[in-house]
């Protein structure tokens, strides 16, 4: 009994200190003429909780490491509901601004951002240089960068983000649930907010979406493109991973 007791400890420890601070890079390759040798990073869901500089600071060291060309952010930078669940937003700004790239960082807010109050947040990222797409677009050398709001706490318009957008174009949605009414003319949707189902036994045990497990985590041909659905960074209502490590995504076209 005494050894049961104390690998249920260790577990307990893995659970809820060692897997939610290992970070590891996901590679992917996606075959597109038009933007071929172009190199992005897509990070997402951090849910930064007040004690946690030093892994923001993490964070954006491994994202400059890769040598990207832009980066994207795909949302819920807070954690939890009320702003004394999280690290302070200037901080986190501050942390985020220090992002490098040629074409710069673009981000979208997630679910808890709105909850917390996205205003402040969007004025504390454009203050450091970082844009922000609600429902907007901009048009880059290459390519062109389109983002939307937040499906449970904003309006998602995908036809006006895309308005006048030059192809190609990469779409970010802080969650998959969108798919069904991105266009053909995206070449790629960035999402975030399942976490990767956060827990993973033999599939995810809950996914915050509603198509179930289906676009929990992973590369997806769809009708409007091709979809990447990443495990994100951090943790939310239970402060725990398993077999669902934090990641920042690289991917680069050839």
């Amino acid at each position: 009994m005494k050894w049961i007791f104390v690998l249920f400890i260790i577990f307990v420890i893995y659970l809820t200190v060692v897997e939610p601070n290992i970070l590891t890079v996901k590679r992917i390759e996606i075959k597109n003429e038009k933007m071929k040798g172009l190199r992005i990073v897509f990070a997402s869901d951090f849910h930064f909780k007040p004690f946690e500089r030093h892994r923001l600071a993490r964070i954006v060291k491994k994202i400059n490491e890769q040598n990207p060309d832009v980066i994207f952010l795909g949302g819920d930078y807070v954690n939890g509901h009320k702003k004394g669940n999280t690290l302070d937003i200037e901080t986190i700004a501050e942390g985020l601004g220090a992002l490098k790239s040629k074409y710069g960082t673009f981000a979208v807010m997630g679910n808890h951002d709105g909850w917390q109050g996205k205003k402040d947040i969007i004025e504390a990222f454009e203050a450091v240089g970082i844009t922000v797409l609600e429902n907007s677009s901009r048009g880059l050398e290459r390519f062109s960068v389109a983002g939307v709001e937040d499906l449970q706490t904003g309006n998602p318009d995908i036809a006006k983000a895309l308005r006048g957008v030059n192809s190609p174009v990469i779409l970010l949605s802080h969650t998959p649930d969108v798919i069904e009414d991105v266009p053909e003319e995206v070449d790629l949707l960035l999402s975030g907010h399942t976490h990767g189902g956060q827990v993973v036994l033999f599939k995810p045990l809950t996914v915050p979406s509603k198509y179930g497990t289906k676009y929990a985590y992973g590369l997806f041909e769809t009708r409007g493109g091709k979809m990447f659905v990443s495990k994100g960074l951090g943790t939310s209502i239970l402060p725990l991973r398993f077999n669902c490590l934090p990641e920042i995504v690289v991917v680069e076209f050839y």
